[in-house]
């Protein structure tokens, strides 16, 4: 099962701007932080997000295929989280609806660091 997730940032104070206001939409605050990282979750035993300048000194870079999916309790939870890190300057990826494969109700978006990040519901059964 994750544990976390970690995105890479260039600017820690912006990336934290951003998801501090975007994953408290959610109910998740801050848990741990660093000189070089800060990270988010729900209470104790969900699965954390967090950001980090990369330890090397290097550029943070997006990586091609990657992908961090949120799951959310509801459609409508999911339109909100999406239109939340819109207004935040995210920019989207695909809009929030219905998908043919799998049935998943998601939506798509990038952070400020290009990094790009799913928010979806399970088919209700």
């Amino acid at each position: 099962m994750i544990g976390y997730i970690t995105l890479g940032t260039n600017d820690i104070d912006r990336a934290a701007a951003f998801y501090d206001e975007l994953l408290a939409t959610i109910g998740a605050n801050r848990f741990l932080e660093g000189d070089h990282f800060i990270a988010w979750a729900k209470p104790q035993g969900f699965p954390a997000v967090s950001v980090i300048k990369p330890y090397d000194g290097k550029p943070a870079t997006v990586g091609n295929g990657v992908m961090v999916s949120l799951l959310l309790d509801s459609p409508k939870q999911v339109a909100d989280f999406h239109a939340k890190a819109l207004e935040l300057g995210g920019t989207c990826e695909g809009e929030p609806g219905v998908r043919k494969e799998g049935g998943l109700n998601i939506a798509y978006f990038r952070d400020l660091d290009g990094n790009k990040l799913a928010a979806f519901t399970m088919p209700a059964e």
